[in-house]
């Protein structure tokens, strides 16, 4: 297996693409620790892995807390013997409805979107590197997004604290290299999840169909494959790089597969 021995922690694992990565993780033969806010999803992403014979704990942990993100890292090091990865999928989804005209910003909003995506993403990784570095070295994932690459219409909040997040990796990569640390961002773009079909316009959909270079969309096992691999390592030799993982949507002019 992939991730054979490894011991994995992986945040935001209640939502569509965290469960995703900790699924993949754990079928690739990690020991995943799961973490998300304390929720029956929680709950299930932990059944679903043990059902598939994978090696699961989950331990509920608020992201904008530093004393919560070192109980966890504390928690990953005696459970699961220590830490070898880290992939940061959580982001502050709740009201991003409202994430859309800058002039009308709620400043609360804007600092609740920090604090979670981007200030949170940084404590665990200040907790977990020295984990990884007394094991001999380890890798981390950061969750980008394609909004954080690109100009969107709205998503203030959101874009800034992805683009922040690919800067992040960088500085990691380049600061604790040689440590035996490597770090990248993952950039997904839009991914075909169960409530897509719900809260996106039909005509919304159709287009981000047709702007993509592959005959289909993306699915949350396609960025839980490409978090996997770039923690393993067959990637030891890929770090501080920003890797979009869109079906080429990001790769080519407006106009072009606009057919």
């Amino acid at each position: 297996m992939l991730l054979q021995g490894k011991a994995v922690v992986v945040t935001g694992a209640a939502g569509n693409l965290g469960s995703a990565c900790a699924r993949v993780i754990a079928n690739e033969g990690a020991r995943v620790l799961a973490t998300d806010l304390g929720s029956s999803r929680l709950e299930a992403v932990e059944a679903e892995i043990r059902k598939d014979g994978g090696d699961v704990m989950v331990h509920p942990a608020d992201l904008s807390s530093e004393a919560e993100i070192a109980g966890l890292m504390q928690a990953a090091t005696e459970g699961l013997g220590g830490i070898d990865a880290l992939v940061n999928v959580a982001a502050l989804m709740e009201g991003i409805q409202n994430d859309r005209d800058l002039v009308d910003m709620d400043a609360d909003y804007w600092d609740s979107a920090l604090a979670v995506n981007l200030r949170g993403t940084m404590l665990a990784c200040k907790h977990a590197i020295p984990a990884m570095i007394e094991r001999g070295g380890g890798a981390v994932v950061t969750f980008g997004s394609t909004a954080g690459t690109r100009g969107d219409i709205g998503l203030f909040a959101y874009s800034a604290t992805k683009a922040a997040l690919a800067s992040l990796a960088r500085s990691i990569a380049a600061t604790y290299g040689k440590q035996g640390i490597r770090a990248n961002c993952l950039c997904p773009g839009n991914v075909w999840t169960a409530e897509t079909k719900d809260v996106m316009p039909a005509d919304m959909l159709d287009m981000m169909q047709r702007t993509r270079l592959t005959p289909r969309m993306g699915l949350p096992e396609d960025i839980g494959n490409m978090a996997a691999f770039l923690i393993s390592d067959r990637a030891e030799y890929v770090t501080g790089q920003t890797i979009m993982v869109d079906g080429g949507g990001t790769s080519h002019q407006p106009w072009v597969r606009m057919k």
